[in-house]
């Protein structure tokens, strides 16, 4: 052991979730190692859900006035101060940031060590690049808390052409007169609402049949429609080069009908046809790269998967003695409320006498775009690849009298076994991230079945009447040996509709 290295009980690499092991365990008096190469509090503050939700609730704002005529108001947007709405959430995020810093500089019990973690064997690791570059620290216990970055899919011509991620376009000053998106989930689903609610022209290149792919597929197709009114959508083509002269940015597209995509019923219609869109911006975001090949793993046992996401047991330990892993580089489910999840699994395990295995029941997903998209649960998709039997049933907002005062379109999708049990519900419409929460709550914490929602009063004439209706509704049986036919959990209140 050389000199140079300093002794902790507890390293964690990453300052995000990982910052909530950090801490519960120096509350504990334990020394505690905290390794960060960029500013701290992670993806989420930095460059993920808090400038991007922020810098949305602006666009929401902008589309409720430009709607206002729908309801007899007339309103004009005089001006939009969109370089001060940019700086003003960067300057937020970066306070935030700075004040994390400074409470882990003036702590007792943290040390932060600022750069680039490295193993040097399991529970070594060398700081390489930033501040304290060159330093080395060791741990009885280690937490591979390092995320995930911006992956570059392999397009002709990105190493030579100007292109943004979602990083940097949280960052634009001046929405761009022509943004074309590479990518078709939910990144690109709301940067193109943002910059196109502020005068961009948007266009999208999505190489699945739908955007937003890993919704249940009918929210997924109601949501590509709505897109597809106000934006260029171009679904089902991959990106294969991109090109720039004069300013303007070309990317080549050619149609993408994988063969596990022909069930869709998209065929082979479109197969051959190539694209090409231009634009003065382009946006690459096609998904999320776990940050594993950096760390320098193979100086550990800490396997990988093919994707380099890190395997972890059900208790979030790795293949390797004494290193934990949470969050996006484990890759179970790339959202922040699921990364605090499993902070919480790995203190209980790291304190506590037992082991508690993490538990992903009913972990929901948020689309903050125009229309909003939530979902908990099963998709329908996965179970038409199964011969279960199931039932569904679908609530439109406009039938509750809430959302046909709003003038809202969408819908509550709800998938239940035949006895009741909810196995997942999606939502696209307005305040769809709130509407999830009462299923989420349902089937977490309540019996899991529909008689949570039925026989909970709801709010007249609330939005959540839609979540209701939809529980208590006509549900069409599908799946093994069903035939399509309707039935209804009899239940001994009805429903007066009014």
């Amino acid at each position: 052991m050389d000199a140079g290295t300093a002794e902790f009980d507890f390293l964690v690499i990453g300052s995000g979730s990982g910052l909530d092991v950090a801490s519960a365990l120096a509350n504990r008096g334990q020394s505690v190692a905290v390794v960060e190469k960029g500013p701290l509090g992670g993806t989420c503050l930095n460059r993920g859900c808090i400038p991007s939700k922020q810098l949305l609730y602006h666009a929401e704002v902008m589309e409720t006035v430009e709607r206002a005529d729908e309801f007899g108001i007339h309103a004009d947007v005089t001006g939009v101060d969109f370089a001060d709405i940019v700086r003003e959430v960067n300057d937020d995020v970066s306070s935030s940031s700075d004040s994390i810093h400074h409470g882990l500089r003036t702590s007792g019990q943290h040390t932060l060590l600022e750069g680039e973690g490295r193993f040097i064997d399991d529970r070594t690791v060398e700081v390489v690049d930033g501040l304290d570059a060159g330093k080395r620290a060791r741990a009885d216990t280690v937490l591979v808390a390092a995320g995930t970055r911006p992956a570059i899919p392999p397009i002709d011509g990105t190493e030579t052409v100007d292109y943004l991620t979602s990083r940097e376009a949280l960052q634009l000053e001046t929405p761009p007169d022509d943004l074309v998106i590479v990518g078709g989930g939910y990144i690109a689903a709301e940067l193109a609402h943002f910059f196109g609610t502020f005068g961009s022209d948007v266009t999208i290149v999505g190489r699945r049949r739908h955007l937003l792919p890993t919704a249940d597929e009918d929210v997924a197709a109601a949501f590509t429609e709505r897109y597809a009114d106000r934006f260029d959508v171009y679904t089902g083509y991959e990106a294969v080069a991109v090109s720039e002269s004069d300013g303007e940015v070309a990317v080549e597209a050619r149609s993408y009908p994988p063969a596990w995509d022909d069930a869709s019923g998209r065929g082979d219609e479109g197969a051959g046809d190539d694209l090409t869109v231009a634009g003065d911006i382009l946006l690459v975001a096609a998904g999320r790269r776990p940050n594993s090949d950096l760390l320098n793993l193979e100086a550990t046992g800490v396997e990988t998967d093919e994707r380099g996401f890190v395997e972890t047991d059900e208790y979030l330990r790795t293949t390797a003695d004494g290193i934990w892993a949470l969050g996006d580089i484990v890759g179970e489910y790339l959202l922040k409320h699921n990364a605090n999840h499993e902070a919480r699994t790995v203190v209980r395990n790291l304190l506590g006498d037992d082991l508690e295995p993490v538990d992903y029941t009913a972990m929901p997903f948020a689309v903050f775009g125009s229309p909003e998209v939530a979902g908990v649960g099963t998709r329908e998709q996965e179970l038409r690849e199964t011969d279960r039997e199931y039932a569904t049933a679908t609530y439109r907002y406009e039938d509750t009298a809430r959302g046909k005062a709003m003038k809202a379109e969408g819908f509550v999708k709800v998938i239940i076994e035949p006895d009741g049990e909810i196995l997942g519900c999606h939502i696209v419409g307005p305040d769809a991230s709130n509407l999830i929460e009462e299923v989420v709550v349902a089937m977490k914490a309540g019996t899991g079945t529909v008689w949570d929602i039925r026989e909970s009063v709801h709010v007249h004439p609330a939005l959540s009447e839609v979540v209701d209706r939809a529980f208590s509704g006509q549900f069409t049986r599908r799946g093994a040996g069903a035939h399509e036919h309707h039935h209804h959990h009899d239940h001994e209140h009805g429903h007066s509709h009014e």
